[in-house]
């Protein structure tokens, strides 16, 4: 049985129906976009966790993965929006405000515009939105950058995690496996991308006085 919620691409996947009352509602998919928006906002953690946690729910018939995907991306480009704007209107203010943890909030945005000063749009991938925004990135930039960086998260971790879940149920088709393969090699393909590009930027020659 194919679930109509699956796009007609997908159809061929292998279904693993819910047992009767067991299938999520809305109110699961509106959960991930609101966890995945505060995560890509700045709060820690919680982003990777409930993307592989709702794929693993897919897995198991919970959830549709495509769905998944989908508001996933969306809450992390809306959630980096956000934190964009905090950063830019109050980021330096917050981090740098006195009290407890002052010299550590300080190292945090030194450490991101150095890495903004020699990745330039690529430290969009390893710095939290917040810092793009105190850093001064452009916005327009940002959010090219941003969603870039949702969606290469989020097909990472998704596709991994799907294929995970269903192998550790015991369905070890070559779906199942493809789409962990998938996960993986997007996770290293990011990797390899930004180690390439680092070291080409360091070494490009520094541009002449006054140029």
């Amino acid at each position: 049985m194919v679930r109509t919620s699956v796009p007609a691409l997908f159809a061929s996947w292998p279904d693993s129906p819910a047992p009767p009352g067991e299938r999520f509602g809305l109110w699961a998919y509106f959960l991930l976009f609101v966890l995945v928006l505060l995560s890509s906002a700045g709060v820690p953690f919680i982003g990777t966790v409930s993307v592989g946690g709702a794929a693993v729910l897919a897995a198991h018939g919970h959830l549709d993965l495509i769905p998944v995907l989908v508001v996933s991306v969306l809450g992390s480009e809306a959630g980096g929006i956000v934190g964009y704007g905090i950063g830019a209107r109050w980021g330096r203010r917050l981090l740098l405000r006195p009290g407890r943890g002052l010299e550590k909030r300080q190292k945090v945005l030194t450490e991101g515009e150095r890495l903004y000063a020699k990745w330039g749009r690529l430290a969009v991938f390893v710095t939290t939105a917040m810092i793009s925004g105190a850093a001064k990135m452009k916005f327009s930039q940002f959010v090219v950058w941003n969603l870039i960086t949702s969606t290469a998260f989020v097909l990472a971790v998704g596709p991994a995690s799907y294929g995970a879940g269903r192998i550790v149920k015991g369905d070890r088709d070559s779906t199942s496996i493809g789409l962990l393969v998938f996960g993986v090699a997007v996770a290293v393909v990011i990797v390899w991308y930004a180690v390439t590009r680092r070291r080409r930027r360091r070494a490009a020659p520094a541009p002449e006085p006054g140029s």
